[in-house]
């Protein structure tokens, strides 16, 4: 609606991960260097852990388009599977026969298929998107299926990526072998303040802005502050606020529009409150929001476009659509449906 009017040749902000429009920061830098370091060493276990809406699972389809021919990958983007489902969908995307509820000779197939990687110096890696949610059930059992990899001179790479929770998870007493066996650990930092006034930039260039003005400097700190320097809901509250500004015909997003957005969109975290450092003449409590008809246009265009992106999406990457669904809910929770 408002890509003429800022004179965008496409929208900055979707909410749908854009291979064009990835924005890495030195810390998404460092742990794509990480997961890609992962595969062709030797370490066993990697944890990647990060807020929702970092980027993780932008990270993991960067690694995943790198990989070559010689990394036989299975991508759980879903992970919660029963155990026996678990063993169907790796049967199913590591080529071997069809689990049939006999583990024992889902095994013996699985230490064929290490043994032949092997000789053919391939590699095999294992990825769980959203591992904070995997009972402790399904990871010690993780663990164990990864002891027939040990005998095959560390072919098999295992990446545990997940919100901070998945820390606590592997706390539990029972997983204090698990804990061992990961060699690497990284955890991906929210933005810090210039990083996100970069990113807003970066992204308004791709999608063919050609000033470098249309959110002024207190606006974009407002982002951050109230964004909390994640890259999802910054887009979220970027994207009203464009919708906002074209609405009331002004050229320039100011602090006064963020402020209302961040009313419309109510983004949990800290009380609403700003901090008179930040506050830019921003009132230090917020009232209570109403629901304007502006905001109910923002959330119709939302549900439509999110709809036809996950179709389009389950046509060609079903796994990804399922993690993008996944996030789908956070987003409902970011824009408290039903209040």
């Amino acid at each position: 609606m408002y890509e003429n009017y800022y004179g965008l040749t496409s929208k900055a902000f979707d909410l749908i991960p854009d291979p064009d429009k990835v924005y890495m920061s030195e810390a998404h830098e460092e742990a794509l260097a990480i997961l890609r370091y992962g595969v062709i060493d030797r370490k066993g276990f990697l944890l990647l852990t990060g807020g929702v809406g970092t980027g993780k699972t932008t990270l993991l389809q960067l690694l995943v388009k790198s990989l070559d021919a010689k990394v036989h990958l299975c991508l759980i983007a879903n992970p919660t599977l029963s155990l026996n489902d678990f063993y169907y969908y790796l049967a199913a995307k590591y080529g071997l026969r069809e689990y049939e509820g006999n583990k024992a000779k889902f095994l013996l197939d699985f230490a064929d298929f290490l043994k032949q990687c092997r000789e053919n110096k391939e590699r095999v890696l294992l990825i769980i998107d959203e591992a904070h949610v995997l009972p402790v059930e399904l990871l010690e059992e993780i663990r164990l299926l990864s002891n027939q990899e040990y005998q095959d001179f560390g072919v098999m790479s295992v990446f545990l990526v997940g919100q901070p929770e998945l820390n606590e998870r592997l706390g539990d007493a029972r997983l204090l072998p698990l804990r061992q066996r990961i060699g690497i650990r990284f955890h991906l930092q929210p933005f810090a303040e210039e990083e996100t006034k970069r990113y807003i930039l970066f992204r308004l260039a791709k999608a063919g802005v050609q000033r470098g003005d249309i959110f002024s400097d207190n606006a974009i700190r407002l982002i951050h502050t109230e964004g909390h320097g994640v890259p999802r809901l910054i887009n979220v509250l970027c994207d009203q606020a464009m919708l906002a500004g074209f609405a009331e015909g002004k050229p320039v997003i100011d602090v006064a529009i963020i402020r209302d957005c961040v009313r419309e969109i109510r983004i949990p975290g800290e009380q609403m409150s700003f901090s008179p450092s930040t506050t830019v003449g921003v009132p230090l409590v917020a009232e209570k929001p109403k629901r304007s008809g502006l905001y109910l246009w923002v959330i119709a265009g939302l549900i439509i476009f999110m709809a036809g992106g996950a179709g389009a999406l389950y046509l060609f990457e079903p796994e990804m659509c399922f993690n993008w669904l996944q996030q789908f809910g956070d987003l409902r929770e970011i824009l408290n449906f039903g209040r």
